[in-house]
């Protein structure tokens, strides 16, 4: 798959909360996941396909109810692709927020090898 084409598919598995789908279609089995802070749930970064999918059911677990996702269309440069992603979500415990990110993920050899979030 080309870039391109990796984040149009990135963005539709992604607009419909099917991130695992999408991790598993699309990822390299070495993929790079850095977070904007190290926090009690999740490393600043974990390495490993299989280690960001657990990772992303940590994150499930934590969420009382998601209201709502919004993705914006990606922007592609070269290897590299970029989106924004704001969720409406009550995580336990907590009242309901919107959390908005800046996503940016990097492909080589048509999967994606490294994915950054920026709050």
């Amino acid at each position: 798959m080309t870039t391109f084409e990796i984040a149009n598919r990135l963005k539709e598995l992604c607009s419909k909360g099917e991130y695992e789908t999408a991790q598993l279609q699309l990822f390299a089995d070495n993929v790079v996941s850095i977070e904007p802070m190290e926090s009690e749930f999740f490393e600043k970064e974990t390495t490993g396909l299989q280690n960001i999918i657990e990772k992303g059911h940590k994150f499930e677990k934590i969420v009382q109810e998601m209201h709502a996702t919004a993705i914006s269309e990606p922007l592609v440069t070269g290897n590299i692709i970029a989106f924004t992603l704001t969720i409406d979500v009550t995580m336990k415990g907590q009242p309901r927020q919107t959390i908005g990110e800046l996503c940016v993920y990097h492909v080589k050899d048509g999967k994606i090898i490294k994915e950054e979030f920026f709050m």
